[in-house]
């Protein structure tokens, strides 16, 4: 019994020390980034990055609930362009992603705001590159953390890595 305690308390130490280190080594700034290549010509991945419905056709989060309510407002391929959504499966939560700055055949920024299950606030850009007849597409999302959030950091990488991939896959998988 004394060494399942000794074993239970080593655990725990470990559990805290990750947690204070993390607090005060992780910036509360957080970057993530993944790029793919896909072959076709940058003028066809556009369209499918430049409004908010097209990029709901490969948008890796709304498998998540297929009674997810979508709700589309300002003009589609243009600044404002917006949907909100609200899902009662927590993975989907609710919120608003809206077109910020749309850089024609290059570059296309969104502000999310999710409202549940947390309340926050990131960017979001996608950027295109030409690879000769190909496109590199690099999808990156920035927000700020707090504390607890920096604790989570390697399972929100792990996460983020895993969704940005699958969203990736379904555009390399629709234009190709």
């Amino acid at each position: 019994m004394k060494t399942i305690l000794k074993i239970l308390g080593i655990i725990i130490l470990l559990i805290i020390a990750y947690a204070v280190i993390a607090m005060l080594a992780f910036s509360k700034d957080y970057h993530f980034e993944k790029s793919i290549i896909i072959n076709a010509p940058k003028e066809k991945v556009w369209e499918q990055v430049s409004s908010m419905k097209a990029f709901n056709q490969w948008n890796p989060w709304l498998k998540l609930d297929k009674n997810m309510s979508l709700v589309y407002s300002g003009t589609a391929g243009e600044v404002g362009d917006k949907y909100c959504w609200d899902s009662q499966n927590d993975d989907a939560g609710a919120g608003c992603q809206e077109i910020k700055e749309l850089v024609l055949g290059q570059k296309q920024k969104t502000e999310m705001i999710f409202k549940k299950p947390f309340e926050g606030q990131a960017t979001s850009d996608i950027i295109l590159t030409s690879e000769g007849n190909a496109t590199k597409v690099t999808w990156t999302m920035d927000t700020e953390q707090d504390a607890m959030m920096k604790v989570m950091r390697p399972m929100m990488d792990y996460q983020m890595g895993k969704s940005y991939g699958e969203g990736l896959d379904n555009l390399k998988k629709l234009l190709e």
